[in-house]
């Protein structure tokens, strides 16, 4: 039986090779002097990203679990710490965090480092020898980084999580800011790390109701960033009637839906999609998804939602088994990213959520975004072999007859499993 860890790399791995297949049919073109051959594919720039994207993961699960089990045994998630010591900790470490995910964001507008595409300053231009001109997100680095800085705040902090002032309101203060300084050029991003921090501290024992007399809050800040910029009202205007305007405002939504139906049960055929020629914007990046429906079909498409749905089940087996506060913590911020990334990009991509300019992880063109969330899943598999010790010592007892007596051990915040 395959480890979740080894169901991980597979996924990944599918991921990529079903990314760089159609990253490549959706940038073909109707040219007789640009023939599209095997070779080309194979030596293509996103075929060097699926490659640096596997080194990635590979990396992260050989080297992390000596670094994960560091973190285990002291720090944020040493067992029964100084409250005073952990607490002085665990506000350095979230305001230095904070200050380094700001500056990150704010290097997009460094003169000769930001690049605008579209209206937009959201990347940042490098030139690398081999590859030429590359443009690296920084909100993707700030989308990871915010994962880790949540899960190592609200583990150090235990139980001490709880309260408002004294307990999540200085880490809800930080997300607010880098989240803030986020909105400016990219919502959909921001809205996904808010979320995805919800969730954690969730689970890391904040209660619900807190959350819940705090939506006013989070409704007039969304409100007041879409007001703010004309283009995003209109897309609200778009969702709510893509053919109000169907040659400008609504045609991104209209050609997606015909790529999407047009798809029909088993496609067109790999490479015969015709909404990719001059139709449908975007058609390698954040609208992958309408080509992979309309050349592959439903079988296509479910294939993509199946793959995500195995990832999650497995990053989720992984975290259950976790002893550490910290390593659950870090788990569940990568599957919740992964899985409501996913979630939202597909609902744009059939109109059931308005246009936004979210990628598609490990399949939208993006070498940034598919290297850091490799890297990220890496971790995940690094986290599987951390209990394969515990695993085979319960094997080799119900093997024997023998039993096994569990001691509990002090952990704040998260219910061990």
């Amino acid at each position: 039986m395959m480890r979740p860890g080894h169901v991980i790399v597979a996924c990944v791995f599918a991921l990529l090779t079903i990314g760089v297949v159609m990253v490549n049919s959706a940038g073909m073109v109707v040219d007789p002097k640009v023939p599209v051959s095997i070779q080309g594919v194979l030596l293509s720039r996103s075929t060097i990203y699926m490659g640096v994207a596997i080194l990635a993961m590979a990396m992260t699960s050989w080297f992390a679990p000596v670094q994960l089990l560091g973190a285990v045994r002291g720090g944020a998630d040493a067992v029964g710490p100084s409250p005073e010591r952990t607490s002085g900790w665990s506000m350095s470490f979230l305001w230095i965090g904070t200050l380094v995910l700001l500056a990150v964001l704010a290097a997009v507008y460094v003169p000769g480092l930001g690049v605008s595409k579209k209206g937009a300053t959201r990347w940042l231009g490098l030139n690398l020898p081999g590859l030429g001109d590359l443009s690296v997100q920084p909100s993707e680095i700030v989308k990871w980084g915010a994962v880790l800085l949540t899960a190592v705040y609200a583990a150090s902090m235990g139980d001490r999580i709880k309260p408002f002032f004294k307990g999540h309101l200085p880490l809800l203060i930080a997300l607010g800011a880098v989240v803030g300084f986020m909105v400016i050029e990219d919502l959909g991003t921001a809205i996904l790390i808010t979320a995805v921090a919800a969730i954690m501290l969730l689970a890391a024992g904040v209660s619900i109701w807190k959350f819940i007399a705090l939506i006013p809050v989070g409704v007039v800040a969304l409100v007041a960033a879409i007001v703010k910029q004309p283009y995003r009202l209109e897309r609200i205007e778009t969702y709510v009637n893509p053919y109000v305007d169907p040659e400008n405002t609504g045609f991104h939504m209209i050609q997606s839906m015909v790529a999407v139906h047009n798809g029909e049960i088993w496609g067109r055929g790999l490479g015969n999609g015709l909404q990719k020629f001059g139709y449908l914007p975007e058609d390698t990046t954040d609208f992958i998804f309408a080509i992979i429906c309309e050349e592959l079909g439903i079988f296509g498409a479910l294939t993509v939602v199946f793959l995500y749905a195995v990832l999650l089940g497995a990053a989720c087996l992984i975290v259950f088994k976790q002893r550490s506060p910290l390593l659950k913590l870090i788990g569940l911020g990568v599957a919740s990213t992964v899985l409501l990334q996913a979630i939202i990009n597909m609902g744009v991509v059939t109109a059931l959520l308005p246009t936004k300019g979210i990628a598609l992880p490990l399949l939208s063109s993006g070498g940034t975004g598919w290297i850091l969330t490799a890297a990220s899943l890496g971790v995940l598999v690094a986290m599987d072999k951390l209990v394969a010790p515990a695993d085979e010592t319960v094997s080799a007892a119900a093997a024997s007859g023998g039993a096994l007596v569990a001691i509990p051990v002090r952990e704040g915040g998260l219910a061990t499993g």
